[in-house]
């Protein structure tokens, strides 16, 4: 069960950077002061970046429901082999565990990224206020 986990934090990983990437190719491509409407300027500078943020507040809660699911599966196991075999027990709770640290390991930099980008949105901004007197 945590590697399911570990394949969903892994694969929105993937999605995370490859929008970021995109971001930041359209930021460094993008003239603000060529819009004439600011809200679509703001609509085109934040696309995708929900996507971003979602991960970045939601894969803590993935990686603790790997951990809760892999206590679960590890308990279930015990109670139906009846055995008490310390390696198996603790084997199949550190997997559980690193199923919450894996999520951490994800939410902390899509939250950087989140940041970084917002801040580049808002000198886009910035830079339309500018050239519009606003």
């Amino acid at each position: 069960m945590e590697y399911a986990v570990f394949g969903i934090l892994l694969l929105l990983s993937v999605a995370v950077v490859a929008i970021a990437l995109e971001r930041q190719r359209f930021f460094r491509r993008i003239d603000a002061r060529g819009y004439t409407s600011r809200a679509r300027l703001e609509s085109d500078l934040t696309r995708r970046l929900n996507v971003i943020g979602t991960v970045a507040s939601n894969a803590p809660y993935l990686g603790l429901l790997g951990t809760v699911l892999g206590i679960m599966l590890t308990f279930q196991t015990l109670g139906a082999t009846g055995e008490m075999d310390v390696k198996s027990i603790m084997t199949g709770l550190a997997l559980a565990l690193k199923a919450t640290a894996a999520g951490i390991v994800v939410a902390i930099p899509c939250v950087a990224l989140n940041n970084a980008l917002r801040r580049r949105v808002r000198e886009r901004l910035t830079d339309f206020d500018e050239a519009h007197g606003g």
